[in-house]
């Protein structure tokens, strides 16, 4: 396998732990808060990098538009540790599973990537396995059926949020130092979620902050291996590599809170993966 390959690979073998230690974290916490303590020690391990590296001061331009992009990391995050505290792990994993295509998409109408005529049927695959999980969840009674539909509206903000920003992450890594696009990604999002949290900030336990901190550092370390690659591949080559993270999510959502994926799931699934190694062989 190539170098970018392998780092996308365990950027995202990272950041699906990451998850797994969200979704135990938002039943004791508001998401808004866990989300910019997640940024915030971010912020903190990317002052330490900012120092050792030195890469100089950005851009006005590199601040707008990696401002720009920590923008649309908020609404990614946010509504993605959402979803965590709405449905099973490994069902957000999968139905986040669409973003591979979303992001081919993306990659075209603004990095000017070509496509093929099968990134339509792969959209409409990606969709119907959606829609067998969605199906799935509203076996449940009246409050079930209104968490699974928030929860799944949630993973589809997420999934589209996070295309859009890791198209932005290949256009601006062909510019800016990787070290200050991951440093503004966690500083910018901090920024803008100080207010927020502060309006449900609930102190956390002493027995929390270990996993808070985990949180940030695991973010920022699968972020940059993620950089990496990003730079250094087509964006639409690495996407279909986030379908790996469901070997992650089945195995931290078996053995930590015991969820088995309903077959439903593993119908969407075989759906929403096919369609995304359909465009990883284009």
């Amino acid at each position: 396998m190539s170098r970018p390959v392998v780092q996308a690979i365990l950027g995202i073998a990272l950041l699906s732990a990451m998850d797994a230690i969200i979704k135990g974290a938002v039943a004791r916490l508001p998401v808004l808060e866990i989300a910019f303590l997640r940024y915030l020690v971010g912020t903190a391990v990317m002052i330490v990098l900012l120092a050792i590296e030195r890469p100089g001061w950005p851009s006005r331009e590199a601040i707008v538009a990696n401002g720009l992009r920590a923008v649309i990391v908020v609404i990614t995050a946010t509504s993605f540790f959402y979803a965590l505290g709405q449905l099973p792990l490994a069902e957000v994993l999968i139905l986040s599973f669409i973003s591979p295509a979303v992001t081919v998409v993306f990659a075209s109408l603004i990095l000017g990537e070509r496509i093929g005529p099968r990134v339509l049927a792969s959209l409409a695959a990606g969709f119907a396995g959606v829609a067998l999980i969605v199906w799935g969840g509203l076996s449940g009674g009246a409050g079930d059926r209104t968490s699974s539909l928030l929860g799944v509206a949630a993973v589809l903000v997420s999934a589209v949020g996070y295309s859009a920003s890791n198209v932005l992450l290949r256009a601006r890594a062909q510019r800016d130092p990787l070290v200050t696009i991951v440093a503004i990604q966690n500083i910018g999002p901090a920024l803008i979620l100080v207010g927020p949290a502060g309006w449900v900030w609930l102190p956390p336990s002493g027995s929390l902050w270990p996993a808070l901190i985990a949180i940030g550092a695991l973010g920022v370390a699968g972020h940059l291996l993620l950089a990496r690659a990003y730079a250094a591949a087509e964006a639409a080559r690495l996407a279909a590599l986030d379908y790996t993270a469901l070997i992650w999510a089945v195995l931290f959502g078996l053995v930590v809170f015991g969820e088995v994926p309903t077959l439903w799931a593993w119908c969407g699934a075989i759906l929403i993966v096919g369609s995304a190694w359909t465009i990883a062989r284009r």
